[in-house]
Parts: C-alpha cells; sequence; structure tokens
C-alpha cells in the first residue's frame, strides 16, 4: 500500500451503510475487482431513495428504478450484507434508521455515500459522506484514508425562545457564516441550547453540517443519548452495555481543548427562518425580507439569478409568500418529534385551498408511532397526504414531483434550483413553519399559528 500523505490519517471503519442508488454499484465493482466484503456483519444496505412513497407501494415509480432495487437485492444477497427493502418492518431512509436501530454508537466510525451521513454525529459518533470507490475500500479492507480536517466549535449559548428549533439553529448558522463556512472543518456543536436539544433534535443539527460545507458535525455523548440507545437492536446488552457507557461518557473535548476557528451564536436571538434563494445560506427570519444586496458570499450574479428562479424581489417581505405546496419529511426533519410538533399546528385546521400538502414519515417505525397516536388522522383530517416512509420528495428524481413550477415550502435540508422538480422553488423551513405555512396558504411564522 503507498504511504499516507500528509495530513492523511487510516482510519478504521465501524460501520458502512449502503443505498440502493449507489450501493448496487460498489458491491459489483468490489465482486468484479475479486474482492470480498471483509466483514458483512458491519455493513448494512436499505431501500430508500427511489422508493415509492405510496401507500400499498411495492417497489418505485422512478423510470428505471427497479433496476436499481433489484441489484440491490442480489448484490447485498450475494455479499451476505443485511438489507431493509421496501417492505421490511425496519425499513427507512439510512440516517433515520441507522439511530433508531443502534447501528451507529457513541466512538464509532460510520461512512455511508451520502453527505448527509454526517447526521449520526448526533450520537458521538464520526460519521460522514463517501464516495462508491471510497466504500468498496471500505468494506474490502475495514479502513480509509482520511485527511485530517480542521476543528470548529459552534456555541449556541442560553436557549432558544419558544417554538424554535434545530433546524432554525442551523438556517441561522448558515445564513450568518455562508454556506462555506464550515468548509474543511470537523464541527462540535456545544452550548447550553445543543445540550437542551433531544436526540432528534440534534439530528437534525448535525444533519446539515454538510450545507454549512463542513466534514462532520458531532455532539458529546451524554445521558440523553445513552437513554436514547439502550435496549435498541444493536446496541450493546447487559455488562457490555455497562462497559460501553462508561468508555462513552469520556468521549467529550477536554476543557482546556483548542480548536482552529470558534463560533458563538447567541441563541435567544434566533428567530423561524426560511429560506429565499437557491441555497441554505439564502436565509433569513420569516418576518423578514428579502435582501437588497447579497451577503457575504454570495455574488451579485449569483444573487440575481436566485430572485430570478425563485420569482422574489429585492425587499419583498418573506411572510404572507403565497405557495403551492408544503412538505414534511427527509432526514432532516422526518422523525417522530417533528411529525408531532407539525400535528400540534395542524390539529382541528385544514389545509389552505389549492395547497397540496405532503407528510412522509422518515421510517417505518416512525410511521407505525405516528400511527399509533393518531397523527395520521390529524393530518389526513387536515388535509395531507399521509405517506409511506423514504426520501420521497426531498429531492427529484422523476417518478414523483410537484407541477412544474410551483412554489413549496419544505422541512428538507436543500433549495437548490430543481432540487424537488424542474422550475420548482423550494423555501426550506422548520416542520412548524411547512404546517403552518399549509394552514394559511403563504409562508407563515408558525407562533402566530
Amino acid at each position: 500500500m503507498a504511504s499516507l500523505g500528509p495530513g492523511e490519517d487510516l482510519i478504521a471503519v465501524d460501520r458502512v451503510f449502503l443505498h440502493e442508488r449507489t450501493g448496487a454499484v460498489a458491491l459489483r465493482s468490489l465482486a468484479e475487482a475479486g474482492r470480498r466484503v471483509i466483514d458483512p456483519a458491519r455493513v448494512f444496505a436499505v431501500t430508500d431513495h427511489i422508493v415509492d412513497t405510496l401507500p400499498g407501494r411495492t417497489g418505485t415509480r422512478v423510470p428505471g428504478g427497479e433496476q436499481f432495487l433489484d441489484a440491490t437485492r442480489a448484490e447485498t444477497l450475494a455479499a451476505g450484507i443485511r438489507l431493509f427493502d421496501v417492505d421490511d418492518p425496519d425499513q427507512g431512509i439510512v440516517h433515520v434508521i441507522s439511530p433508531e436501530l443502534a447501528i451507529v454508537l457513541p466512538g464509532a466510525t460510520l461512512v455511508c455515500p451520502d453527505s448527509h451521513t454526517c447526521s449520526q454525529g448526533a450520537l458521538g459518533a464520526l460519521a460522514w459522506g463517501i464516495g462508491s470507490t471510497e466504500a468498496e475500500h471500505a468494506m474490502a479492507t475495514g479502513a480509509l484514508r482520511l485527511t485530517r480536517p480542521k476543528t470548529m466549535r459552534v456555541t449556541f449559548t442560553g436557549r432558544v425562545g419558544t417554538g424554535l428549533t434545530a433546524k432554525d439553529m442551523m438556517l441561522a448558522l448558515i445564513a450568518a457564516h455562508g454556506a462555506g463556512g464550515g468548509k474543511g472543518h470537523a464541527i462540535e456543536f456545544a452550548g447550553e441550547a445543543v445540550r437542551a436539544l433531544d436526540l432528534e433534535g440534534r439530528l437534525t443539527l448535525c444533519n446539515m453540517a454538510t450545507e454549512f460545507a463542513a466534514m462532520t458535525g458531532f455532539v458529546a455523548p451524554d445521558a440523553i443519548v445513552f437513554d436514547y440507545l439502550e435496549g435498541r437492536r444493536f446496541a450493546p446488552k447487559g455488562d457490555q452495555w455497562r462497559t460501553a457507557i462508561e468508555s462513552w461518557r469520556h468521549l467529550s473535548s477536554d476543557a482546556d481543548a483548542s480548536f482552529d476557528r470558534e463560533i458563538v451564536i447567541d441563541a435567544a436571538t434566533i428567530q423561524p427562518m426560511v429560506s429565499w434563494g437557491t441555497s441554505p445560506q439564502s436565509a433569513v427570519a420569516i418576518g423578514g425580507k428579502v435582501p437588497l444586496q447579497p451577503a457575504s458570499g454570495l455574488g451579485d450574479a449569483d444573487y440575481r439569478r436566485a430572485l430570478d428562479y425563485m420569482a422574489l424581489s429585492p425587499g419583498q417581505p418573506l411572510a404572507g409568500t403565497m405557495i403551492d405546496a408544503a412538505f414534511i419529511g427527509s432526514c432532516t426533519n422526518g422523525r417522530l418529534s417533528d411529525l408531532r410538533r407539525a400535528a400540534a399546528i395542524v390539529a382541528g385546521r385544514r389545509v389552505a385551498p389549492g395547497v397540496t400538502a405532503i407528510v412522509v414519515p422518515g421510517s417505518s417505525a416512525v410511521r407505525r408511532a405516528a400511527e399509533a397516536e393518531g397523527l395520521d388522522r390529524v393530518f389526513v383530517d387536515a388535509g395531507f397526504e399521509w405517506r409511506m416512509s423514504g426520501c420521497s420528495l426531498c429531492f427529484y428524481a422523476g417518478g414523483d414531483g410537484f407541477a412544474p413550477g410551483a412554489r413549496v415550502v419544505s422541512s428538507t435540508n436543500r433549495n437548490f434550483e430543481g432540487r424537488q422538480g424542474p422550475g420548482i422553488k423550494t423555501h426550506i423551513a422548520s416542520p412548524e413553519t411547512v404546517a403552518a405555512s399549509a394552514i394559511a396558504g403563504a409562508l407563515t411564522d408558525p407562533r402566530n399559528a
């Protein structure tokens, strides 16, 4: 093996997760090269990205998508890898089911060919997205080369106000420091506001570290993480659990630790956020206006292009902007706590006429739990579609979509041009803001709902 380059380390990889868009390619390439998966028990696969989410599904509505599903089934079977397929009771979005099943654990290293793998740093793991070729290396050798990233600590002091969420915290951070603000860094999220978040809120926080261009996000594990993991499928049991807890308690930065960069944000100043442009950094408080000039990191040409694409004008108020559709779901905000908060807003109300509103749980387990609580009826009675789990309309793959050119408020993580379909104008926000806006038929401050 070639020697390591400057700043490179050889990192042992504890878990590899694959999904159907790229997993079969990596497994087939590995087999064709005459290599095998060194430890199949440490590799998992899921069908989530292109699966149909309509009730009664059997596969995918994406043109040519069945080939991806069939290849994933064949290659995982041949390699002896556990697959959470469409009809599996544990199926769901990879970054949702991995914590649910305790596949990811504090101190573990986990990789997946998906940029939002950093979500799982919320449990105190080192988790990052890779490419298909790197997935081959990780499966064949149990290790990967990794250039050591710079370190950053983002501290949210104080507490966020009532009705504010981790999604608002991250959009506020990215809006203030730019979509490239975390480039080349591994970020530790710290401070009173972070500690106050439940595990699912921390997953949202770390999920969007990649929208900040960071290599990964991380929250030091504590009792909230340990309580969440205890008793789950792949968590240690008995004496191994007690030993693990004692080890995990030490996975925190030293009191005198230094970082390459520090950012401090007063959480009490954060307002419900909504994006106005075609990058997560193009976001303002819901009561604010489209900026009169480009913010730092956004050139004038990009600023004008974003305004044209979104059909907005400088100085235009965001609140009251009419919408055509609302989407609640994704690995960012498709968990049970997200659905509970959104349901509390829509309960006893109706979606505005002409608005298409959709809820897609992040996993089959989330769907069952929500239905046990009656959340599905709350949404359906309000005029939302209630669907099966999957990535769904987080991105457009050709099998399902909104009307071309529609304006959508979405709990997803990205608002790039065409992300949710041809000409779709996406405003990303918290599930509460999406729910309130669906009822009003326009972008709305959830605190006024």
